[in-house]
């Protein structure tokens, strides 16, 4: 197989376990952005990138651009999570969750995958963490 190839399997092999990997927490809370939703989130932003890494070099060429409106896409996918009831808004973290998994994504097309594996561990760790402790937070004050 040509390493072209494999280097592009690889980099979105290595988005979908980040994204899987996010999704899990959001997963087992119930959440209707999970497992698929943050897997294919990051794999789309990074074959984004990949293809946007065709044209380095090239005249006229902003490689940035394609960052930026990853950001913009996942802005509005994330604006469809959050509903507005009862008196106050929800789905915010689950937006906020699958914004990160788009920049997983971004990190992998680029090849930052120690930045990846931190990033990615770390929007674990704050789900799961904060989503404990706003939950006995929301405890305590309905008393």
């Amino acid at each position: 197989m040509n390493s072209e190839y494999t280097t592009f399997l690889f980099k979105i092999g290595i988005a979908a376990l980040a994204g899987l990997f996010i999704g899990l927490e959001r997963e087992f809370k119930g959440k209707e952005a999970g497992l698929k939703t943050n897997a294919l989130v990051a794999i789309g932003s990074a074959v984004f990138v990949i293809i946007s890494l065709q044209f380095r070099g090239e005249d006229n060429t902003d490689l940035t651009r394609v960052l930026s409106q990853v950001v913009t896409g996942i802005g509005f996918l994330g604006a469809g999570v959050i509903i507005k009831k009862e008196g106050g808004v929800s789905g915010l973290t689950t937006a906020a969750t699958v914004w990160c998994s788009a920049s997983v994504g971004c990190l992998s097309a680029v090849g930052m995958y120690v930045e990846l594996g931190f990033l990615t561990v770390l929007i674990v760790l704050i789900n799961l963490i904060f989503g404990y402790i706003d939950s006995k937070f929301k405890i305590s004050t309905k008393k």
